[in-house]
């Protein structure tokens, strides 16, 4: 039989990684975990969350789903996983900050513009939570951009419907956070809400936060009204 590479992930961490931080997993199971950060990121392989900020074990609070889309708080109770997770996160954990974290070449936001096989229903339901973030053209490099940037504001707009999360908001004990990562870049693009626009983490004064108003692109677009 071939050698089974998963098994052998599983004992190197067990024997070499765990050890590190043995101490550290004792205390999160007898004090619980405290996770500061509700991390909402689409679940591509080239999105590393930990690796982006430098968290350790009990710091995030994941939520990987396609595109790193939020559900509308609408009242359809359910099988939401992802709306499930942040009444979880803000409710009973009482993170400090969400952020959502969409990335360049996202599978989810180049399907917005073109077909998706017809035995995928589900994913053909899921992607309508970001084609109000797709743009009346054909997809070209920039416009793929855009949308990936346009659907991380969306997605904030819509945490903004959560009853739980907007009141936090408002009275300043969580902050929310947008981000754009380039992989070919290694640079985060956080979005400034003052500017109504997304800055380099490199050159951005803050991780972000907000929005409180219209996204409006430098074109003068309105995304959401």
């Amino acid at each position: 039989m071939p050698d089974d590479e998963l098994l052998q992930r599983l004992r190197r961490f067990h024997l070499d990684a765990f050890p590190q931080y043995r101490e550290q997993f004792q205390t999160l199971v007898d004090e619980g975990q405290h996770p500061t950060t509700l991390f909402i990121g689409c679940s591509d392989s080239r999105l590393l969350p930990y690796l982006l900020t430098g968290a350790g074990p009990g710091e995030l609070f994941l939520v990987r789903n396609v595109g790193a889309f939020v559900p509308p708080y609408d009242g359809s109770y359910g099988h939401h996983g992802t709306a499930a997770a942040i009444e979880f996160a803000v409710l009973e954990l009482h993170v400090s900050r969400i952020v959502v974290c969409g990335h360049s070449h996202c599978g989810a936001i180049k399907a917005l513009y073109g077909e998706v096989s017809p035995e995928a229903r589900n994913l053909q339901r899921w992607l309508d939570l970001g084609r109000e973030a797709a743009l009346p053209v054909q997809p070209s490099p920039e416009a793929l951009r855009r949308t990936e940037q346009r659907a991380v504001v969306l997605q904030l707009e819509r945490l903004m419907e959560y009853p739980m999360v907007r009141r936090r908001v408002e009275d300043g004990s969580i902050t929310l956070h947008g981000w754009h990562y380039v992989i070919e870049e290694g640079e985060v693009h956080v979005f400034d809400v003052a500017t109504g626009g997304f800055v380099a983490a490199s050159k951005a004064k803050s991780s972000g936060t907000g929005p409180y108003a219209p996204y409006v692109e430098h074109d003068g677009q309105v995304l959401v009204d």
